[in-house]
């Protein structure tokens, strides 16, 4: 191999010759010596771009975070729309959807992506599912309890067919304190739901909203004292009769409120 062929040299490196033709590379100088080129180039790339690689993906580019925006801007244009077809006519509401949209997603619009996007992570996980189990539920409670400075109750489910598996601590740097607490429940036909759970203090927003993402659905409830999601692949009618047990028990004898689909 007088000349060494770029494609198969790329080949031996990425492990993809079979035994003849890795001999036959190997045998070529020229050729190995053009590989070792190329290897050093790939280390010093790696060297120079590694700490980039290792930083956390912007939240601005959260993909539910984005498709939460999406969504909730597409669905405000059309019913604002609608209204400024019946009051200005045509001609105006068509220049207004033109409008470039400058708004910033809310607090419990960003609350409500970090529940899918956390929801998404630690139900595909077996072993690792939940940081304490569902059978140490006191010491969770506590543990919760004092990390998001509220008394946070352990919801039992069973009545709705779910199981406590447990939860973990995680961190929430857009609500008071930080941190949010993420509860999961398994179904007999092992579907889980997770429950993201903040202090209320400052986040404002509606009291009640549902969203789909893909095939999941979020559902959002807030109080006095706690905003919580429900995220899982149930339907909608099914995730709100949960979370009405939900409600009821996070926050007794604060009053249930009618849902709002999106």
């Amino acid at each position: 191999m007088s000349t060494p062929d770029r494609d198969r040299l790329m080949a031996y490196i990425d492990n993809e010759l079979d035994t003849a033709g890795r001999a036959a590379v190997e045998a070529d100088a020229a050729a190995m010596i053009e590989i070792a080129a190329l290897q050093r180039q790939a280390d010093a790339i790696r060297t120079l771009f590694a700490p980039a690689a290792a930083e956390p993906v912007p939240a601005r580019l959260d993909p539910h975070r984005l498709a939460l925006v999406r969504n909730r801007q597409r669905v405000q244009a059309v019913g604002r729309a609608a209204m400024i077809v019946a009051v200005l006519g045509v001609g105006i509401a068509a220049g207004w959807m033109l409008r470039p949209s400058g708004e910033a997603p809310a607090l419990y619009d960003r609350l409500i992506a970090n529940a899918v996007s956390a929801h998404t992570v630690y139900v595909a996980e077996q072993r690792h599912a939940v940081e304490v189990s569902g059978s140490d539920s006191e010491h969770l409670s506590n543990w919760l309890s004092n990390r998001l400075a509220s008394k946070l109750a352990m919801p039992d489910l069973s009545a709705e067919g779910l199981s406590f598996l447990g939860g973990r601590l995680l961190p929430a740097p857009e609500v008071a304190g930080g941190r949010a607490a993420q509860l999961m429940y398994e179904d007999a036909a092992g579907e889980r739901l997770t429950l993201y759970i903040t202090p209320s203090n400052g986040v404002g927003g509606p009291a009640l909203d549902t969203v789909r993402f893909g095939v999941d659905t979020a559902v959002y409830w807030a109080d006095d004292i706690f905003t919580c999601t429900l995220v899982g692949p149930q339907s909608p009618e099914a995730m709100q009769a949960v979370l009405t047990s939900v409600a009821a028990q996070l926050s007794p004898g604060q009053s249930q409120r009618g849902y709002r689909d999106l």
